[in-house]
């Protein structure tokens, strides 16, 4: 550690034209000579929620043995095998658990009631079921992640943040069946009445991270027309800052200062979108990446960035709306998203699937490695000292079955969550909302209830 008879405050600012540059987590941060957990800057427990439509395929998901608890070992075996849709993420094992027969009791019509099945997304971090209507009077629940935001995300520069992939203006009003396309548009609402819209532009989300605070929106605009780096607008004081830092102090920002600089390079990039229809007819608006796995990489780099700065503590991406006829080249597969999750119980068929599917854990475990790679002022990473939940409202979705649900939840929660586990639940026993009031419990919010929830999730802290 650089010592020094003052230290910086953890929530300094580099300021400029049209720019108010959070730092990471510096040793000049912490006071001389104080124990870290007493230094008042010890790592938060983020949280990240991702949901995922469609379901996942028939058996390619759910490792072959485990149970409530610690995971069955087979004789000779020290570690359960994972299936191939979620391979990509065996490399971070220790901080992973699997999580098999999840009801997701609140994606279903109510008693007396038809539609919903791809219609309510809104429900996946609050497992309330929503109110069915197509007008201005939507009502879900208050999702965990405002609720762990207003635990945890009150003296950030964003409490949260809300991410999408697919623009929410290409439908209607009505998505069908009676209910609002509000309900698969987002997955955050601070109240059971205002949902909060997901962004889907990386260079909005760019600014809302590093040119608010005030600055002129003019400011802004005219250093992107310049074609300028936000790190231009601080150009002096940054390396007089970086000057009464300590080595390892000066490397942390010059990584900083490196990201940042890349990010701006792909949003460049993304810019020259047309907002035509590609090849296979899907639109992305002017600025935004044509690509898919560009898009989620960018929003992915952006999270682990305003993670870094301690910018917010808390997001959430929509990785796909319902019914979307999105193609993910990537995976190999050519069909449409929404198409190929009817497989039509054709084994064929539901083995394609499985690549769709595995290609969107390829996407998670990129966000992952990101996270594993930073180290925090304790030693450990920001994967330690953080929570994923990963997860979809359908099982067989050819048949539009709402329970044996993936979950996964990836992160040790700082020192809460043990991984390597597969935690597997009869059908139809356990609701998605004992996980959700379990996950309140590792920030430390304990409520009765939350949603359809019946109690905790047996054998997961």
């Amino acid at each position: 550690m650089f010592i020094t008879k003052k230290h910086i405050p953890r929530r300094a600012f580099l300021r400029g034209a049209g720019v108010t540059l959070a730092l990471p987590l510096l040793d000049s941060m912490i006071p001389a000579q104080t124990p870290l957990a007493k230094s008042g800057v010890q790592p938060p427990t983020r949280f990240t929620g991702i949901f995922v439509p469609h379901g996942g395929a028939p058996g390619y998901w759910v490792p072959e043995f485990g149970g409530p608890g610690e995971p069955k070992r087979a004789p000779g075996e020290t570690k359960f095998k994972y299936p191939m849709i979620m391979e990509p993420l065996e490399p971070y094992r220790d901080h992973t658990v699997i999580l098999s027969g999840m009801w997701s009791k609140s994606a279903e019509p109510p008693p007396g009631q038809t539609g919903a099945d791809h219609w309510v997304a809104a429900a996946y971090l609050c497992a309330d079921k929503p109110r069915k209507t197509t007008g201005a009077d939507v009502y879900d629940g208050t999702t965990i992640d405002q609720i762990i935001a207003n635990k945890i995300g009150q003296e950030n520069l964003l409490p949260s943040i809300q991410f999408a992939l697919e623009d929410p203006g290409a439908n209607s009003s009505n998505c069908g069946e009676g209910y609002s396309c509000t309900y698969s548009n987002t997955i955050s609402w601070s109240s059971p009445t205002q949902p909060i819209p997901m962004e889907l532009d990386p260079q909005v989300v760019f600014e809302r991270l590093f040119g608010s605070g005030g600055s002129d929106p003019k400011e802004r605009a005219a250093r992107r027309a310049q074609r300028r780096s936000i790190l231009d607008s601080i150009s002096e004081s940054l390396p007089a800052f970086k000057k009464n830092l300590g080595p390892a102090d000066q490397a942390r920002l010059d990584e900083w200062e490196t990201d940042i600089r890349e990010i701006e390079r792909r949003l460049d990039l993304a810019k020259k979108s047309t907002g035509e229809a590609d090849a296979n007819g899907f639109v992305a608006p002017a600025g935004v990446p044509e690509s898919f796995d560009e898009h989620v990489k960018l929003h992915s780099d952006l999270q682990v960035l305003a993670y870094r700065g301690d910018i917010t503590r808390v997001s959430t991406m929509l990785y796909a709306r319902d019914l979307t006829a999105r193609r993910y080249p990537e995976s190999g597969v050519s069909a449409g998203f929404h198409g190929a999750s009817h497989h039509a119980e054709n084994p064929k068929n539901i083995e394609l699937y499985s690549h769709i599917n595995q290609y969107h854990v390829k996407c998670l475990a990129y966000l992952v490695d990101k996270m594993q790679k930073v180290k925090e002022a304790d030693g450990k990473t920001l994967l330690d000292h953080a929570l994923i939940l990963y997860g979809t409202n359908m099982g067989d979705s050819n048949q539009h079955l709402h329970y044996d649900v993936p979950h996964v939840l990836v992160g040790g929660a700082s020192g809460q969550l043990k991984g390597d586990r597969h935690i597997h639940f009869d059908t139809k026993t356990i609701t998605t909302g004992n996980l959700l009031l379990s996950i309140l419990d590792l920030y430390g919010i304990h409520q009765d209830s939350i949603g359809d929830s019946t109690g905790r999730l047996p054998g997961l802290v």
